[in-house]
């Protein structure tokens, strides 16, 4: 709505307040509360994309590769992130194999396209097709991403192996290490931003 493309209400106690014009490192908060209402941006923006790119590209690295290649008595196995899922639904773990694509492979993969596709048409000053529905839907993700989570139980399922075997990291490993260090900064990006991108000006495709 036109008439309150200049306000910004407060989360915490709902006041309404006139947008700041911040500088480099500013944050607003609200008089009332304390809540934060705004924050600069820097450069961010500018960022987001080739970190998620960067993501992308260490994502396709990390479920292609082997995680870690074992040898015991003269015998070899390694296995994917995928391979690891279908043995646990084979040992008849289905809930905890759904459990381990959703949150290391699926959630992770749609929030970084919808973030790529939300934050690409930015350099032509357009809004992408769904956006509104497609920040929402970020933003409901966020919690449900725990690539860190299973690549802490790797580690700790790596050091305890390593007594009885020989075990060596794969490609993927070292790709979910880099992985997570570059989630971590993505991750922060804060979905509400997306709304002050100067797509407020720009109408949505019919369709």
């Amino acid at each position: 709505m036109k008439q309150l493309t200049g306000l910004v209400v407060c989360e915490g106690c709902d006041a309404v307040y006139r947008r700041p014009e911040l500088r480099s490192r500013e944050v607003a908060r609200c008089l009332r509360c304390g809540t934060e209402l705004a924050r600069h941006r820097g450069a961010q923006e500018r960022r987001m994309v080739p970190l998620t790119v960067a993501c992308l590209i260490l994502f396709a690295i990390a479920n292609l590769f082997p995680i870690v290649e074992i040898e015991l008595q003269g015998l070899t196995s390694q296995t994917t992130l995928v391979g690891a899922v279908i043995a646990l639904s084979g040992e008849g773990m289905s809930l905890v194999a759904m459990l381990v694509l959703a949150t290391t492979l699926l959630f992770p993969l749609t929030q970084l396209l919808i973030l790529l596709y939300l934050l690409g048409p930015r350099r032509s000053g357009r809004r992408p097709r769904g956006f509104q529905g497609l920040v929402r839907l970020l933003q409901s993700l966020r919690p449900w991403g725990m690539v860190e989570v299973f690549l802490l139980g790797v580690l700790v399922a790596v050091i305890k192996l390593s007594g009885m075997a020989t075990v060596v990291a794969g490609p993927a490993l070292w790709a979910f290490v880099g992985l997570t260090v570059l989630l971590t900064v993505v991750v922060s990006f804060d979905p509400k931003a997306l709304w002050e991108l100067s797509f407020d000006e720009a109408p949505e495709p019919a369709g």
